[in-house]
């Protein structure tokens, strides 16, 4: 697809008075980035107050309702799926795994907590083989083949190091939907829970686990060539190179990542899945389907969106309560800073992210992953997609492109909207003030 003519882009949708210029930055990165479709949904205190949508005019049907995999953003709603079980305190942060799951001890494991796999400190980044895509399915799930051979794992921790932080990118959601089931009193798995008390409920589409019915809604990811990519970082700006990055900004980052990547455990793993050798994997329907809840949420920001404005509403919306205020307190309790190979991360006891200003002592990842989205809490997903909450400026965040740009690894082009969300609002409210 060329990514060249400068009008090739259908721009749809509207924002609230105080937001147009999120509407002017928007439109300016889709006419000038790589991009073929793109979503991007904001509340403020309740109300929606940015709904956009873009796509190339030959990418038929895509919509602000189509369904897009947005990967790593997923995370997030998996802690919310667990914080819905400390909500009903069923489940604590601080309890051993094996405490709701006996055979997850084998192999030494019976100490590892609820708190620490959810901080990425389990020592279980990688799996020993690749799983079947077919055992993943909800039905497969519930008969334990997954856990069973989850609980037989042995823990592996990054070489040389007392840090124990290393990023579970698939594993997470897998180990935390086996402790889901087992501890919700239906039984249910996370993607039965997200159906049922969070997405159906509020009315806002995320779905772990699509149904046959659903598959013809979702839109594939593509990620970016790297030979596209490597030309076009050696594309002056004023040229109109279409990333953000030019060639030299792009190795720094690599030779950054390198060190890190040496110890790094995943570094021989074999791939998550069977037969997996592409990113495009995660198109294959059996795939969407089944639950992968760390890596295959198909969502759109529309829905994304509306769970982060429950979220920074502390946990209610419209008058439901979704999570309780010990819970949701609980959730965001104990951001504990650490390397993470590629970055130095912040998550809390409950899994998600705190993003605050960078401090000095720390480089130039930290501050691409930091600056321009502080006081957010949640994930990115690879390539580009977020889903994040401000509970203190009360912002729900989604942005969902299926455009992957897998070397802009803190999704920088998604950030450019939060920090100019955080000044509409930073306006508005110094309007209401004064």
């Amino acid at each position: 697809m060329s990514h060249s003519a400068p009008n090739q882009f259908r721009i749809e949708g509207s924002v609230a008075p105080g937001f147009e210029s999120v509407k002017q930055l928007y439109e300016h990165k889709m006419r000038t980035l790589a991009e073929n479709g793109t979503q991007l949904c904001v509340y403020y205190d309740g109300e929606k107050v940015v709904d956009l949508w873009a796509s190339v005019t030959d990418e038929p049907g895509f919509s602000p309702d189509s369904l897009v995999n947005v990967f790593s953003s997923g995370k997030s709603l998996e802690a919310i799926a667990l914080a819905s079980l400390v909500d009903k305190g069923l489940l604590r942060y601080d309890d051993r795994i094996s405490q709701h799951w006996p055979e997850f001890a084998a192999n030494g494991k019976g100490e590892l907590t609820v708190a620490e796999l959810m901080r990425h400190e389990a020592g279980l980044a990688s799996f020993s083989r690749p799983l079947d895509p077919d055992d993943l399915l909800t039905e497969n799930i519930k008969q334990n083949k997954v856990g069973q051979f989850i609980a037989n794992q042995i823990q592996r921790f990054r070489k040389g190091e007392t840090n124990r932080r290393e990023y579970h990118a698939v594993t997470r959601g897998w180990i935390a939907n086996e402790l889901f089931r087992r501890v919700d009193p239906q039984r249910r798995t996370m993607g039965e829970f997200l159906r049922e008390d969070i997405s159906q409920p509020l009315a806002a589409d995320a779905i772990i686990g699509v149904k046959p019915e659903e598959l013809a809604r979702v839109k594939k990811v593509a990620p970016l060539g790297f030979w596209f990519q490597l030309r076009q970082s050696l594309t002056p700006k004023f040229l109109k190179r279409k990333m953000e990055h030019n060639i030299f900004q792009l190795l720094a980052k690599v030779i950054r990542l390198l060190p890190a990547v040496r110890n790094a455990t995943v570094r021989k793993a074999p791939p998550p899945y069977k037969g997996m050798k592409k990113i495009v994997f995660f198109n294959e329907p059996r795939v969407a389907m089944g639950e992968t809840p760390s890596a295959n949420t198909n969502a759109n920001a529309r829905g994304l969106a509306k769970i982060a404005a429950m979220m920074a509403a502390r946990g209610t919306w419209e008058g439901r309560q979704y999570l309780g205020e010990e819970a949701w307190q609980a959730l965001h309790a104990e951001p504990v800073e650490a390397d993470m190979a590629f970055v130095s991360t912040c998550f809390t006891q409950g899994g998600v992210a705190l993003f605050s200003e960078a401090s000095a002592r720390l480089g130039k990842s930290e501050q691409g992953l930091n600056e321009g989205r502080e006081g957010f809490y949640g994930w990115l997903g690879l390539g580009g997609s977020i889903f994040q909450w401000h509970p203190q400026l009360r912002i729900g965040f989604g942005y969902v492109p299926t455009s992957l740009n897998v070397l802009d690894l803190v999704n920088e082009r998604g950030k450019s909207y939060q920090a100019e969300v955080m000044r509409c609002v930073q306006r508005l409210r110094g309007n209401t003030t004064g």
